[in-house]
């Protein structure tokens, strides 16, 4: 007889040599309504404590007050669909501030609830200041939040039709801050951004590029960042990283900072390549704040993200991660969450988010050189998942969770573009294991698992997820262990 595992969400089936049961646990799901995409002008509400910054951003000495917090609108602009809201700042950093996945109605960007100034002359950014808004943004020409993150984008409607609307956001580093640290740029680098964002109807993720101009025929050093800042599954109305979040990325080893050493105090060593990476992946194992640096670099893995175990929700970059090749990641520590108060009476910089980068070089101040009247283009998937515990790989149009065991194949997967029919063929050898059409369940994703005879341990198990046609969508293959 078939015995249905617990883990997977709507498919499973047990395998013999010849024969498989196949059940459903849902039906599948009515035919698809049409979608469409639509963008409109909004304004969203957001606190900060008292401060006051000069023309050229540097902050006012003795403006701080904590005590006081100051109520602020923004004008913002929503690019909506059937699977996904997003709301987008261009007057502050050029950021997308919000990601709600309607399936589930939750928020996958963290936003902070009353910004708190810090770092004031210790010579970190720079401003010689920073403060956290939240969201998704582009950071350059220099490290550690750039020199933009607080500036206005100029804001461009590129391409607007029921199926897709793209928009930009650009500006031109033509600005100095005469104060700032030492280890930053002290000119203009002249370096032009454009941040393109594009929705498309019936696609369950978020499309972005970044281009880079160099105006001029000598090359240019300069570094760049896309800042995320992770909150999946949480409430739109107060998004924070769960204590069950887990960084999701295929990399084995990290290293820190020497200043941010203490964050990998009982790590396992891998010798010159740094530390293990198992235990760190984890947010409630980040003791205090710090810099972790994916060694050494993403090695070509072309994803990563978080996943929120207590609903198995995630939020999870797909994109060349040989054009942004480090992976800088950042918390508060765990305390940050096991200690937050609340934010309009007791007002903290430190809270729980996982703050996850993609840059063109591997650290903070390691330079990359822009050519002569060069360009470099950044295209960037922002996907969320529901029912997956993992991604072992991603493309922009479906994530899967795959593997195989002594007890048999479990697959996780999700569809970006959920209203797409799909075939699922699973194959051990010549056996084929499963073989079926299957509807994707934007809500709660999908699972299958496959029993397996004993003794087939070191085999290869192939899978290919196609469209009905047979337009293949991804194609992977685990071994038995």
């Amino acid at each position: 007889m078939a015995i249905c595992a617990p883990r997977p969400r709507h498919i499973c089936f047990a395998a013999t040599l010849a024969v498989v049961w196949a059940f459903r646990a849902i039906a599948h799901a009515p035919p698809a309504m049409t979608d469409k995409v639509s963008l409109r002008e909004s304004t969203i509400a957001w606190s900060t404590v008292e401060y006051a910054t000069r023309p050229d951003n540097g902050f006012v000495d003795g403006s701080l007050d904590l005590k006081t917090i100051v109520d602020r609108t923004f004008k913002t602009w929503v690019l909506e669909n059937r699977y996904l809201k997003v709301t987008l700042l261009p007057e502050f950093g050029g950021r997308i501030l919000s990601m709600i996945y309607k399936p589930t109605g939750h928020e996958q960007l963290y936003r902070t609830e009353v910004g708190v100034p810090y770092g004031m002359k210790a010579g970190n950014f720079y401003y010689d200041w920073m403060m956290v808004v939240g969201g998704i943004f582009p950071t350059f020409p220099d490290a550690e939040h750039g020199k933009t993150w607080l500036k206005p984008w100029n804001f461009r409607v590129v391409k607007e039709t029921a199926e897709e609307i793209t928009v930009s956001m650009s500006l031109t580093d033509d600005f100095v801050y005469a104060a700032t640290p030492k280890q930053f740029n002290k000119g203009a680098t002249e370096i032009e951004a454009t941040y393109y964002v594009t929705l498309k109807a019936g696609r369950a993720a978020l499309d972005t590029r970044a281009v880079l101009k160099n105006p001029h025929d000598k090359a240019i050093d300069y570094e760049y960042w896309t800042c995320t800042t992770l909150a999946p599954g949480s409430d739109p109305k107060h998004p924070e990283t769960s204590g069950a979040a887990e960084i999701i990325a295929p990399i084995a080893t990290y290293t820190t900072p020497r200043w941010s050493a203490n964050i990998a105090d009982g790590d396992a060593s891998a010798g010159a390549a740094g530390h293990r990476f198992e235990k760190l992946r984890y947010f409630r194992n980040w003791p205090t704040m710090g810099i972790a640096y994916a060694a050494p670099d993403m090695q070509g893995g072309n994803f990563w993200g978080v996943i929120n175990h207590d609903n198995e929700e995630g939020i999870i970059r797909i994109a060349d991660n040989r054009l942004t090749r480090g992976l800088k990641m950042w918390t508060w520590g765990f305390p940050s969450f096991t200690n937050r108060k609340d934010a309009r009476k007791e007002p903290n910089e430190a809270q729980p988010y996982v703050e996850l980068w993609a840059g063109v070089s591997d650290q903070f101040f390691h330079s990359a050189s822009l050519p002569g009247l060069g360009e470099v283009t950044i295209p960037e998937t922002y996907s969320p998942t529901v029912g997956m515990s993992g991604v072992t790989e991603a493309n922009d149009n479906i994530l899967i969770n795959f593997a195989a065991d002594a007890s048999g194949v479990n697959l996780q997967f999700f569809s970006i573009e959920p209203d797409t029919p799909l075939r699922v063929k699973l194959t051990r050898g010549d056996t084929v294991l499963f073989n079926d059409s299957v509807t994707a369940d934007s809500k709660s994703g999908n699972g299958i698992f496959a029993a397996l005879p004993a003794g087939h341990s070191g085999e290869p198990v192939r899978l290919t997820i196609a469209t009905d046609e047979g337009k293949e969508l991804i194609a992977a293959e685990t071994t038995i262990k």
